[in-house]
C-alpha cells in the first residue's frame, strides 16, 4: 500500500482485499489493463485498485466500508462510454460490475426480465429471442457494453424511434445507495401511482447518485416482418419527408431510419478497403431504414415498396433497394456500422452526440457545416446517425492531408469547433448529448445547456443523496462548487 495513504484509507483497502478476494480486488497492472483505458483510447484511470464484486450484497459492503473511509467510487460498465464517465482519478476505486451477471428471471406471460447490471446487452436480446419477445435497445457496442452501463447512460441506439431510449425499456431497479443501503425497486408494474417513480433519478445519472446493480426491463412481441431499405435522397430535408411518408404509409411501424452522407460509402473504400456501394448512382446523402410488423406474411414489404416509389416519383428519394435476405441485411447495416471505424482509422476526428428537434437537422448541419469551415477551412464534417429522433453524430474529419502540422493544427481548434456546433445546437433548442452522457469531458458544457435552476436542482439531489460526492465524482456537473448549498437557496437546504 502507498505510505500517501492516510490509516483509514490503508484499513479500507485492505479490508476490501478481504472482503472481495484476488478475484474482486485487483491491483496488478496487466489485470487492470483492459478495465482502464477509455474506449477511444484517449484517457486512461489511475485508480487505488480495481473492485470486481459478484452480487449486490458485496456491492453494498463495498459502498459502505468506502463511506466510511470517505474514498470516492466510479462504477464502470462493459467500459464502452465515450465521454469519461467511468474513468477513475488517482486516490478512488474503480468499481466494475461485470460479475453481476446473472439474469435471475425471465417472465414470458409478464413481458419481463429481471437481470444484474453486468449483464452484457446482446444476452439480454438473445435471452428475449429465446422466449419469442425482443428487448429493443440495439446500439453499436451492444456485444460488450452491460445493462448497467446502458441505463445510467440512458443509452440510446438505432430503436429509439420507435421504442425509446433505455429509460422507456425500465420498470424497475435495485440500486446501492451512497450510505450502503440498497433499495429494492425491482416491481414489474406498468401502473403504480404511489408516490415519485424514483427508478428516473438513477436512470441516466451515471452513477452519481447510485449504483444500479439490477434491474427489471421490459420486453415486447418479436417482430414477425421486417425490411430493411437504403435509400439515396437528394438533401436532408427530403430525408424528412420521407420519414414522414413511411411513418404514415406503414401505421408507424418504421423502427430505424439513421442518415449517412457519401462519405460512409467512400470511407469504407478507402479506410477499410471494402467496396460496398449498393446502388447504381452516388448520392449526397442516404438512407438506412427498418420497418418491422408483428404479423406474419408479406404486406409489410408491399407496404414499403409502394411508398419508396411515391417517394422517388415525388422528388423524396432517387433510388433505393430493399434487402432480400439476411445477409443483404447485415450487409446494408455494415455501412452505417463502419462510420465509428471509418473515424478511427481517419485520425484525429473530432466527435459530438447532439440533438434537435427533428424538422430542424437540415438547419443544424448547414449551420454547423458553416462555422466549422469558418474555423477550419478544409476540415470534413460527416453527420451521420439517428435521423428518426434528431440525434445526430456530427463529427468531422481532419483537413485530407498527411501533413502532420496540419494535423496537429486541426486538433488544435477541437476546443473552439466544439463550442462552435454546441452554440448551434443550442440557439436551435437542442442537446449536447443525446445517448452518450456527460462524463468528464462535457461536464463544463453543461452549464451552457442547462438553466442555473435546473444545476441547482441537480446539485440539491447530489448533496441530498451524496453530500461527500463519494459517488463518481466530477462527472455530470460543471464543476464541484456547484455542489456546496448555496446561501438564501430555498431547495437542498438541510
Amino acid at each position: 500500500m502507498s505510505p500517501r495513504l492516510s490509516a483509514v484509507a490503508q484499513a479500507c483497502l485492505a479490508a476490501l482485499s478481504e472482503l472481495l478476494g484476488p478475484s474482486g480486488y485487483i491491483t496488478d497492472a496487466e489485470a487492470q489493463a483492459p478495465y482502464l483505458a477509455e474506449a477511444r483510447g484517449n484517457a486512461v484511470s489511475t485508480p487505488l485498485a480495481l473492485l470486481r464484486p459478484s452480487t449486490t450484497e458485496e456491492v453494498a459492503a463495498v459502498v459502505r466500508l468506502t463511506a466510511e473511509a470517505g474514498i470516492a467510487l466510479v462504477p464502470q460498465g462493459g467500459n464502452t462510454g465515450l465521454v469519461g464517465g467511468a474513468l477513475a482519478a488517482e486516490g478512488t476505486l474503480l468499481l466494475n460490475l461485470g460479475r453481476l451477471n446473472r439474469i435471475r428471471e425471465v417472465d414470458p406471460l409478464d413481458h419481463t426480465m429481471t437481470v444484474e447490471a453486468g449483464v452484457i446487452l446482446a444476452t439480454v436480446q438473445q435471452a428475449a429471442n429465446d422466449v419469442d419477445l425482443m428487448f429493443p435497445l440495439s446500439l453499436g457496442a451492444e456485444g460488450s457494453c452491460t445493462i448497467g452501463g446502458n441505463l445510467s447512460t440512458n443509452a440510446g441506439g438505432i430503436l429509439t424511434l420507435r421504442y425509446g431510449n433505455a429509460r422507456a425499456q425500465v420498470l424497475g431497479l435495485e440500486v446501492v445507495l451512497p450510505d450502503g443501503r440498497v433499495w429494492n425497486g425491482l416491481r414489474r408494474l406498468r401502473k403504480d401511482n404511489t408516490g415519485y417513480d424514483l427508478k428516473h433519478l438513477f436512470l441516466g445519472a451515471e452513477g452519481t447518485l447510485g449504483i444500479i446493480t439490477a434491474a427489471t426491463l421490459s420486453l415486447v412481441p418479436r417482430p414477425r416482418q421486417m425490411e430493411t431499405a437504403l435509400v439515396a435522397v437528394p438533401d436532408v430535408t427530403a430525408a424528412l419527408r420521407l420519414l414522414k411518408r413511411l411513418r404514415q404509409a406503414s401505421g408507424d411501424a418504421v423502427s430505424a431510419f439513421e442518415i449517412m452522407p457519401r462519405f460512409a460509402i467512400d470511407g469504407a473504400a478507402r479506410y477499410l478497403g471494402e467496396q460496398n456501394d449498393p446502388l447504381s448512382e452516388p448520392s449526397p446523402w442516404y438512407i438506412l431504414t427498418e420497418l418491422t410488423a408483428g404479423t406474419p406474411g408479406d404486406a409489410l414489404r408491399d407496404t414499403v415498396e409502394a411508398a419508396l416509389a411515391e417517394a422517388i416519383e415525388a422528388g423524396e428519394a432517387t433510388d433505393a433497394t430493399l434487402a432480400a435476405s439476411g445477409d443483404q441485411r447485415q450487409k446494408l447495416w455494415r455501412l452505417r456500422e463502419g462510420l465509428p471505424e471509418i473515424g478511427r482509422k481517419v485520425g484525429g476526428a473530432l466527435h459530438h452526440d447532439v440533438a434537435v428537434p427533428v424538422s430542424r437537422i437540415p438547419q443544424f448541419i448547414e449551420r454547423a457545416d458553416r462555422a466549422v469551415a469558418e474555423l477550419s477551412p478544409g476540415a470534413r464534417p460527416y453527420p451521420f446517425g439517428h435521423l428518426g429522433d434528431g440525434n445526430i453524430h456530427y463529427n468531422i474529419a481532419r483537413p485530407d492531408t498527411d501533413d502532420p502540422v496540419d494535423r496537429e493544427a486541426f486538433l488544435a481548434l477541437g476546443e473552439k469547433i466544439m463550442r462552435a456546433v454546441h452554440d448551434v445546437v443550442l440557439d436551435l433548442d437542442g442537446s449536447i448529448s443525446a445517448e452518450h452522457g456527460i462524463g468528464n469531458k462535457k461536464r463544463n458544457e453543461l452549464a451552457r445547456a442547462r438553466s442555473t435552476l435546473e444545476i441547482d436542482l441537480m446539485a440539491s439531489l447530489k448533496r441530498l443523496l451524496d453530500p461527500r460526492d463519494l459517488m463518481n465524482p466530477g462527472k455530470s456537473y460543471p464543476n464541484r462548487q456547484d455542489l456546496a448549498p448555496k446561501p438564501g437557496a430555498g431547495i437542498g437546504q438541510h
